[in-house]
């Protein structure tokens, strides 16, 4: 299996509020953990890095392989960070700061994952990409609810308002889910940098191409760049390798 993490600030931002690493456990299995910063001056890439950073300190210390114990353990660790996040956000300097989260453990080609907000992780198999999580974003509330069609919901003006990040007042409740990676599998974790300037067929062609994870991972972020780069652009790639690559 392969990884491949990068970001980018864009072309608009001053500077970037996302953050991404990898971390390995006493038993060598990987967490993956990406963050879209959100809030005033400093405050967004704060909470990133801090989220990411925190969520790695306290995985690296574990023997997890359990996938239900990694489930458990995923809530707990990211409502504690919720409430850390919240209890600074309270504070002058870091007043509203939040995050978006998408942290992903593999066990072997076992996949448990959990996200909170509007970053991404899609699945592509067999030049098919599928959308795993659901945006947690006031649009896809309305999506949901019949009252906005996918095509609106893209273009709305409303649509960076997110319904849940780390740093709210309420209990965060995750998404967790987890899925079993074939042969040749991708799995594709982005934040919305990438989301809102490239499709998912253009993420498709991209990983179709004949070159190295890093490779492919640096086209993406090019594409989303050329296209404007409005926001900063960060993206994780999985590849379960086939044999002879």
């Amino acid at each position: 299996m392969k990884i491949s993490l990068l970001t980018d600030i864009g072309q608009r931002r001053s500077n970037n509020q996302d953050f991404i690493n990898k971390f390995d456990n006493k038993k060598g299995i990987s967490l993956i953990v990406l963050a879209d910063g959100m809030g005033g001056h400093r405050a967004g890439n704060i909470a990133s890095e801090m989220t990411v950073t925190d969520l790695g300190r306290e995985w690296v210390g574990t023997e997890l392989t359990d996938p239900e114990q990694i489930r458990q353990w995923l809530s707990a660790t990211l409502e504690a960070e919720n409430q850390k996040i919240f209890s600074l956000g309270q504070t002058e300097d870091y007043k509203g700061m939040g995050t978006t989260v998408e942290a992903l453990v593999l066990v072997g080609n076992h996949v448990i994952y959990a996200h909170v907000g509007d970053s991404r992780i899609g699945h592509v198999r067999q030049g098919s990409y599928q959308l795993l999580t659901s945006d947690h974003s006031l649009v896809n509330e309305l999506v949901k609810a019949g009252q906005l069609t996918e095509e609106e919901a893209a273009s709305h003006p409303q649509k960076n308002i997110i319904t849940q990040s780390i740093g709210q007042a309420n209990p965060v409740e995750p998404e967790l889910g987890e899925i079993w990676l074939e042969t040749g599998d991708y799995l594709v974790i982005n934040s919305d940098g990438l989301t809102n300037m490239v499709t998912n067929e253009e993420i498709v062609a991209t990983l179709n191409k004949d070159i190295p994870l890093d490779d492919q991972n640096k086209e993406l972020v090019e594409l989303a760049n050329n296209r404007g780069g409005l926001d900063n652009i960060t993206i994780a790639l999985v590849h379960v390798e086939s044999e002879g690559e």
